[in-house]
């Protein structure tokens, strides 16, 4: 039986547990607390005993089977996880896997973890014995437009509300990375404590978290503040910043304004239009000075200059990456370098 991650509380306290659990996925923290919820479950009901088995390379399959039917010969019930780093067991132990859900073993949960699984996976044999045989949890990363959503229920069980923005605010911070929302919300919650948790807290609270902030520098640019442009990039370089890290952001930013300014061209820079795109109040100062400094083909062509720039962090073009991050936050903030020839 398929539940999904969200579902899987609500499973295990109307329906328990079956002998055979498989928890798929590439989302780190939602597969860890699924694997979480199931062990404490088991335990609930008295699995008290755990082994684990890793599936590298040589790995004997056998060894499912022989440690299946020792743990049987104990009368303490337990779980037997099996990790494997894909979600491709090979023939042997697709075999394995078929022979264990066709007798699984007596006073076991067999917990199996593995990343996600693709589209041919789910017809295969060993699949579907294990479906049939048990209980299949697939975890999908959690999309933008869900994020704050997902950010105020996280807030709720620690006992915090999210006021205006801060959902949105923290997930445009987090995107892509729920270990670290979960780690900024558990922070937030010991600054500050249960409660109404407003925007200005939570960026003073991240503020405290680096001297440089990669969010911050967009928001500089933006604002057309050149030396504090040039600084903010030279911190972040000397703590070590990666520059993919930098140019997500800024891409990011620049695809978004080149959004707006198009769709300005019809009706101006409006409030409604600035909310559409998730344009949160204390962030409208900075996005009205940009579209006022750049027009529509301005962004265009630093959408390009973004990707020039992607070209040669991955070493696909000659350049200097940092040489070319100060040149586009500094055209963002309204300051034209020249650029080295050939670009």
């Amino acid at each position: 039986m398929k539940v999904y991650a969200n579902q899987l509380d609500n499973h295990l306290n109307s329906r328990g547990l079956a002998p055979v659990v498989l928890v798929s996925g590439d989302e780190p923290l939602q597969m860890a607390e699924c694997c979480d919820a199931i062990r404490a479950h088991a335990q609930r009901q008295g699995y008290l005993g755990r082994e684990v088995l890793y599936v590298e390379t040589g790995f004997d399959w056998g060894q499912l089977m022989e440690e299946a039917n020792a743990l049987s010969l104990f009368a303490e019930q337990r779980i037997l996880e099996l990790r494997l780093p894909n979600a491709k067991p090979g023939t042997q132990g697709a075999k394995a896997l078929q022979a264990y859900c066709a007798a699984p073993a007596p006073d076991t949960i067999l917990l199996i973890t593995m990343s996600k699984l693709e589209s041919a996976a789910t017809k295969s044999k060993w699949y579907k014995s294990l479906d049939s045989a048990g209980l299949v949890v697939q975890v999908w990363p959690i999309e933008r437009q869900q994020l704050p959503r997902w950010i105020e229920q996280r807030m709720g069980k620690l006992g915090l509300r999210a006021g205006a923005n801060v959902a949105e605010i923290l997930a445009d911070r987090v995107e892509g990375n729920l270990l670290a929302a979960s780690q900024e919300i558990e922070k937030l919650r010991l600054l500050y404590g249960e409660g109404m948790l407003q925007a200005e807290q939570l960026l003073d609270a991240v503020a405290d978290s680096a001297r440089y902030d990669v969010f911050g520098l967009v928001d500089v640019a933006l604002l057309g503040d050149a030396p504090r442009v040039a600084k903010m990039l030279q911190g972040l370089r000397g703590e070590g910043e990666e520059p993919v890290l930098i140019l997500w952001a800024l891409a990011r930013e620049v695809r978004t304004m080149l959004n707006i300014a198009y769709a300005a061209r019809q009706g101006g820079v409006s409030d409604s239009l600035l909310g559409r795109h998730r344009i949160w109040d204390k962030r409208k100062m900075a996005v009205r000075a940009a579209l006022q400094r750049h027009n529509y083909s301005h962004w265009v062509q630093m959408l390009e200059q973004c990707a020039q720039i992607d070209r040669i962090v991955k070493g696909q073009a000659r350049g200097n990456p940092w040489d070319e991050l100060v040149a586009l936050t500094m055209r963002i903030a309204g300051v034209n370098l020249p650029r080295a020839a050939g670009h």
